[in-house]
């Protein structure tokens, strides 16, 4: 019950200000378009390539008749173009105009179409929610995805007592490969599960994903803490119920860098900040030269061939096999490639289905834009992680006053950055769908709004306001 004073001075109570319905409407529609994006899979599984290929465009549309007005409104400060993240949309230039050179023209339109609408959204949702929204959006769509694929695969496993394939199609006769399975009905008996996105792999970055950003807001004393304590549970559990090696190891990537992201917040020097970079960069060679060495045990340990599962025999090699046929250029976007295209159809399979990307982010760019797609792509990764890092370290300044406190939230581009980054070794999602989705959207929010808690026409006005009261 609220209580307050009757002392004449003191001024009457005031009702809490509360959001217009257009902007919860709004956030509402950054977290349906996020929870699309990372549930993308669960949408062709659901809808098939022609359902999900009308809604993604349907909401392209929408994004444009929602962003456009306000841009008409607002500008031009609202939106400062020097600002936007020119690295990747020259990436995404690039890959408009290999259209000219490539070996697979159809594939190309159509895979752009795709690079142009995640780009689109990107933006916009930087554009229209602060850093507070942003990290909201992501944990209200990682809740969706998480809570369904627990749903799903209770309702498998204790409803229809059998896997379950894409589109609910009935179960043919005879035996069927795994991998065509959209849920496999391992909920009870120890297998990796797949959740509502189908994939073990994919489910398994999600719930790593949640599991930052569940934690950065629970550090920041969000609302409704024991809620959020109880999806970071549900999310490590997926996270070793799908025993991914590439999920682990970003995990333990990310531990590290929070760590020495946490040390640098408390070195109150140069000098100590010194010491801990030459700590952080030898400690991290060594490792990494250790894990080098050690690595057929250790991918023994996580039941993974010295290959990689067949990585570097299977695929790598035939990549840069074709890659070496056109190094400067590149061969033509395609991502993902288009299974059923004559130029992939066949060429790298895995358990009889044709592979749709390199596993490897560097060298499925190498062989569609060649070495200035790989050129563009650095940039625009070594700019983000350059930016996140500092954003993470540095307290929030604009003026004299170096004393204000750090922001969890500010952890958390660092963090899903080096995830991208190590991912990409092994994945070639980091340049294709969520994975582009998240490098436009926080290289332009870092670049346009490089504070957390203040909006950039905020940061203006108060500029202004500090700059009129010098004398």
């Amino acid at each position: 019950m609220a209580q307050y004073t009757k002392h004449p001075v003191a001024p009457p109570p005031t009702a809490p200000e509360r959001e217009a319905t257009g902007h919860l409407m709004l956030r509402a529609y950054v977290i349906l378009v996020l929870f699309v994006t990372f549930a993308h899979s669960a949408v062709y599984n659901l809808l098939g390539i022609v359902g999900a290929g009308a809604l993604l465009g349907l909401f392209t549309l929408a994004t444009l008749a929602i962003g456009i007005p306000q841009l008409a409104r607002n500008r031009p400060q609202a939106f400062r173009w020097r600002r936007l993240p020119w690295a990747a949309l020259g990436y995404t230039t690039l890959a408009l105009i290999s259209v000219a050179w490539s070996q697979w023209r159809g594939p190309t339109v159509l895979t752009w179409v795709l690079l142009a609408a995640v780009t689109v959204n990107g933006l916009f949702i930087a554009h229209v929610l602060t850093w507070h929204e942003i990290v909201r959006a992501l944990s209200s769509a990682f809740k969706w995805i998480l809570g369904l694929s627990l749903a799903l695969e209770l309702w498998v496993s204790l409803v229809i007592h059998g896997p379950l394939l894409p589109n609910f199609v009935t179960l043919p006769d005879g035996e069927i490969d795994p991998q065509w399975y959209w849920v496999r009905d391992n909920l009870f008996d120890g297998g990796r599960i797949q959740g509502i996105v189908g994939n073990a792999n994919l489910l398994a970055i999600i719930s790593l994903f949640a599991i930052i950003t569940f934690g950065v807001l629970f550090a920041a004393r969000a609302r409704w803490r024991t809620t959020l304590a109880l999806w970071a549970l549900l999310a490590a559990y997926f996270l070793f119920r799908t025993s991914s090696a590439t999920a682990l190891v970003c995990a333990a990537a990310a531990a590290v860098v929070l760590v020495v992201a946490l040390l640098m917040r408390r070195a109150s020097t140069p000098g100590a900040r010194t010491r801990i970079y030459v700590v952080a960069i030898g400690t991290t060679v060594i490792g990494v030269v250790a894990v080098w060495l050690l690595r057929e045990p250790l991918l023994a340990i996580l039941g993974r061939s010295s290959d990689l599962t067949g990585r570097s025999d299977r695929i790598w090699s035939k990549v840069l096999e074709r890659a070496g046929e056109h190094p400067l250029f590149g061969n033509g976007f395609s991502s993902p490639w288009i299974p059923t295209d004559p130029a992939f159809d066949g060429w790298i399979t895995d358990h009889g289905i044709t592979v749709f990307h390199a596993h490897n982010m560097w060298l499925d760019v190498l062989l569609q834009l060649g070495v200035l797609g790989v050129v563009l792509m650095a940039l625009a990764y070594i700019s983000l992680l350059w930016r996140s890092w500092f954003f993470a370290v540095d307290r929030p300044r604009w003026d004299l006053e170096a004393a204000r406190p750090f922001s969890p939230l500010t952890l958390l581009p660092i963090l899903f950055t080096v995830v991208l980054l190590v991912q990409g070794l092994s994945e070639s999602t980091p340049i294709m769908l969520w994975g582009w989705m998240l490098l436009v959207l926080l290289s332009f929010k870092l670049k346009s709004v490089p504070l957390v808690g203040v909006g950039e026409r905020d940061l203006l006005f108060e500029r202004g306001a500090r700059q009129r009261r010098v004398p």
